[in-house]
């Protein structure tokens, strides 16, 4: 899914300040104008990711003529968001806590012989999965 907001861009001392306007506290800063851009794009995107993640609804964007600057010298424009591209790219390379029950016996002789519990349930899982697509 794609999807565009409208940002704003402040000119400070040093660099930018931006804010989403339709994203509540989804701001960030940057030295460039360009740095500015990716830095706006990588915020919304995290913010939207998290807002998923908890299972909260997606706000709308608003209009681009709607937004208003608040401060200073600044500018509107629109930012483009390929959430589908950025959840692929990070999210699926987050941990995922899991819990699980084995055996007292098993659990003391793998513990006294240093075995990584999350590594092995990992290595085991994806052999399933290999094995399930022949």
């Amino acid at each position: 899914m794609k999807i565009v907001y409208p940002v704003c861009f402040y000119e400070e001392e040093g660099g930018y300040s931006i804010d989403v306007p339709d994203l509540l506290g989804c701001c960030t800063q940057a030295d460039s104008l360009e740095e500015a851009i990716e830095m706006a794009q990588d915020a919304a995107l995290g913010w939207l990711t998290t807002s998923i993640e908890d299972g909260e609804d997606i706000p709308a964007p608003s209009k681009i003529e709607d937004i208003k600057i608040e401060k200073g010298k600044g500018f509107v424009s629109l930012i483009l968001l390929d959430l589908d591209k950025y959840m692929k790219e990070n999210v699926s390379k987050r941990a995922v806590k899991k819990t699980l029950t084995i055996p007292a016996w098993l659990n003391e002789k793998a513990e006294k012989i240093g075995i990584n519990f999350s590594q092995v349930l990992q290595e085991a899982l994806l052999k399933k999965i290999l094995k399930a697509k022949k």
